[in-house]
């Protein structure tokens, strides 16, 4: 007889699965679920204390190329999803070291500050495009917060703005379950497809190097060494994801919590030096990503009072940490000027996202031009018939945001 499918898999668990969290961490902070879509079995951990500890232990790995053909095929890895597959989140040291140093000497943080005017370009200009297509409202998801980062992460890579809705689309899929035959191979067609572009991409970079994060990556050496093709499609297609995706939700969860959170809102509308720790409360109370990817167990071990077997998958809920009563007072509150907030929302240990800074700017950019040009919107629908973007755990997103002006 088939397991019934965990709460937080449910309509209402993806809607808000706080109250599972909390159950969770108070009565078995390890637990053990079942992924219903591809039925794999892996440990959620729900506490500070161990999700922090577990991201910077070395005895959980993320290279699943040391898996037999066998185990791998639990996860129904295609070709296509171990080309994109090969980058620094999927890596263990020593390959993550090399991976991302490399990355690093291309993604500095002058890089990053030099976007800063663009940045707001984009931001103001997508406001005056909205107020101009209707005066009254517009859905925060698909006219600001997606094209925003997509725009700024495009540019950066050097991707035509022709070909920014392909990307938009695939990512759709790549973030959507995939449990008949038919949507699996729609998934690895949209896998082949990024494939293709991006080495096509690599190539005319090559060719012809221009002043672009691609070029930069096709350039960065140490000691030497260089990444390989196989190796830049995988980083291109972590940095377009990750540098896209987590920080559209990022911006829709922000603002929804200003919009719950009357006397929040005017508090950071009538004093902007709460604008970081603003976007740090953010990152903490609705955080972008509510889980991480899958680690396994190098050998049997013992962890947080859990027996874990080699090869057994484990994740850790970024989310759930972030509301832990043991580390933060009143967790559930939302407070814009919440000092100190040591937050994992970014992961913890040798895999914490190298895009952060990026993620902040984009995001404190974003908060304060829609508090300064829209100071008076909210939610054009009633706050329960708000969506989730995913039946999967990992990202904490939202579909749509309609709000009026």
């Amino acid at each position: 007889m088939e397991a019934p499918m965990h709460p937080l898999f449910t309509r209402e668990g993806r809607k808000d699965p706080h109250p599972i969290y909390r159950r969770l961490r108070a009565e078995e902070p390890i637990t053990r679920i079942v992924e219903p879509y591809r039925k794999i079995p892996f440990r959620l951990l729900t506490r500070y204390a161990d999700c922090s500890e577990m991201l910077r232990d070395p005895r959980f790995g993320k290279d699943f190329t040391k898996w037999s053909p066998e185990e791998r095929q639990r996860l129904r890895v295609s070709d296509e999803f171990e080309a994109l597959g090969k980058h620094m989140l999927s890596a263990d040291p020593p390959d993550h070291t090399r991976l991302r140093s490399l990355v690093a000497k291309a993604f500095t943080p002058q890089i990053v500050e030099g976007l800063r005017g663009r940045i707001a370009t984009i931001a103001e200009d997508l406001v005056s495009a909205a107020l101009a297509r209707d005066a009254s409202g517009m859905d925060l998801v698909s006219q600001f917060s997606y094209p925003l980062p997509v725009t700024v992460i495009a540019e950066l890579l050097g991707v035509p703005a022709s070909d920014q809705d392909d990307f938009r689309r695939w990512t759709t899929v790549l973030f959507t379950p995939a449990d008949t035959e038919e949507q699996l191979a729609h998934l690895r067609a949209t896998g082949f497809a990024f494939f293709q572009y991006f080495m096509q991409l690599i190539e005319r970079r090559r060719a012809e190097p221009q002043d672009d994060l691609v070029s930069g990556l096709v350039a960065a050496e140490e000691g030497g060494d260089r990444l390989s093709t196989q190796e830049l499609v995988g980083m291109l297609f972590l940095l377009l994801v990750a540098g896209h995706e987590t920080t559209v939700n990022l911006i829709t969860n922000g603002m929804l919590a200003l919009m719950d959170h009357p006397e929040q809102h005017e508090r950071l509308a009538s004093d902007p030096s709460l604008l970081e720790s603003a976007v740090e409360e953010m990152l903490r109370y609705c955080g972008p990503v509510e889980t991480t990817t899958y680690r396994f167990a190098l050998e049997d071990l013992e962890f947080g009072g859990v027996t874990i077997r080699k090869n057994e998958l484990v994740v850790a809920s970024l989310l759930s940490a972030d509301h832990d009563e043991s580390r933060f007072p009143d967790p559930d509150r939302f407070d814009v000027g919440r000092k100190p907030n040591k937050h994992i929302a970014f992961g913890y240990g040798i895999h914490f996202c190298l895009g952060a800074p990026l993620a902040r700017l984009e995001a404190a950019i974003a908060v304060e031009t829609l508090l300064r040009r829209l100071p008076r919107m909210r939610l054009a629908i009633p706050r329960e018939e708000l969506e989730p973007s995913s039946m999967l755990l990992l990202l904490h997103a939202k579909k749509r945001l309609p709000i009026v002006f």
